[in-house]
């Protein structure tokens, strides 16, 4: 009996010290030999929204390309929360051609970079067949706003796989038609994949198995702080980068009540970039919102101020600013 009182004491202490040990603090963010002409970006809603603010307000940075997923034309909303909730998700026509005149003259302001900066880029525009928050016709406006600036070519519309609002993979999350956290939607498409071969060309194919490289955790508050963003951000780095090798660059955009407080790493580790990035020489960063942000969403109309869309905007700086750390080392 007493045997059996000390094991479960210890069993006790065992467990009150596992619980006692401190969470690991997040790194710096590492510098690596990045490619800057080989950066892409991607996002699925507000995250969409929010990748194609970057791809056209900084195309010098992201002329590459972008994949927006569920996400609209460049500054949809102009600065209304009205305009967000309604045309912008797909329930009243998107004046695109204004947009576009708008946009040309931003870059004629020199408040975003040149629109010549997207005449190469690449666009993969994905809506949901069954998305109940953002209609079809988000993405058929977008897909007509790149056409004004990019060789129809260069433009992919996706539109056909059955699945509810959230990022689709072929192996996780829940069902196709699934609407709730960590939105994550298992349709057996595999939209990582599809993104960045049309953003990057050939691919060789996606790791099985154990990754060679690691899912950091990284202190996004010691690039910036406020402006709705979280303290920490994620990064995939496949050991190749880790170890001097020229990588490209993809930025991987959460959407609303999706960001680390809301789900953890679950977008990060299980949307499925990682597996393409371990065998591409393909460096992937998923930049967090946090206290501050509207329902964990990016700013796409305006709650961090009327500059949101423009160069200035502060998140879009905040994320610029965690490109170019990670592309400050040595070059071979």
């Amino acid at each position: 009996m007493q045997s059996m009182k000390l094991s479960a004491l210890a069993l006790s202490l065992s467990i009150t010290s596992a619980l006692a040990q401190p969470t690991p603090a997040p790194i710096p963010l590492p510098a690596l030999n990045i490619d800057p002409t080989q950066t892409t970006v991607s996002g699925i809603s507000s995250g969409g929204y929010m990748a194609v603010q970057l791809h056209v307000a900084y195309s010098s940075k992201f002329g590459k390309g972008v994949a927006a997923i569920a996400g609209g034309p460049y500054d949809c909303a102009e600065g209304f929360v009205v305009s967000a909730l309604t045309r912008c998700l797909g329930k009243a026509a998107i004046p695109v051609d204004a947009l576009v005149a708008a946009t040309k003259q931003a870059a004629a302001d020199k408040a975003i970079d040149p629109v010549a900066g997207l005449s190469n880029s690449r666009a993969y525009v994905f809506s949901m067949a069954k998305d109940s928050v953002v209609g079809e016709g988000t993405s058929t406006a977008l897909v007509k706003y790149y056409e004004a600036f990019l060789p129809a070519g260069n433009i992919v519309h996706k539109k056909d796989v059955p699945a509810e609002h959230g990022f689709v993979t072929d192996g996780n999350g829940a069902s196709c038609d699934n609407k709730a956290t960590p939105f994550l939607n298992n349709c057996g498409f595999d939209l990582a994949g599809a993104l960045l071969a049309h953003l990057h060309g050939n691919l060789k194919p996606r790791k099985t198995g154990d990754l060679s490289g690691k899912l950091i955790e990284f202190d996004q508050a010691a690039i910036t702080k406020g402006a709705g963003l979280g303290t920490a951000g994620y990064a995939y780095v496949p050991a190749s980068c880790a170890g001097g090798a020229s990588c490209r660059l993809h930025v991987a955009l959460h959407g609303c009540k999706s960001n680390a407080t809301d789900i953890g790493d679950a977008f990060a580790k299980n949307a499925g970039y990682n597996r393409w990035a371990d065998t591409n020489d393909l460096v992937v960063l998923y930049p967090q919102t946090g206290a501050g942000a509207v329902n964990s969403c990016w700013d796409w109309w305006g709650y961090t101020g009327a500059g949101y869309a423009k160069k200035d905007a502060p998140q879009m700086k905040a994320i610029v600013a965690m490109v170019e750390r990670l592309g400050s080392g040595v070059k071979k």
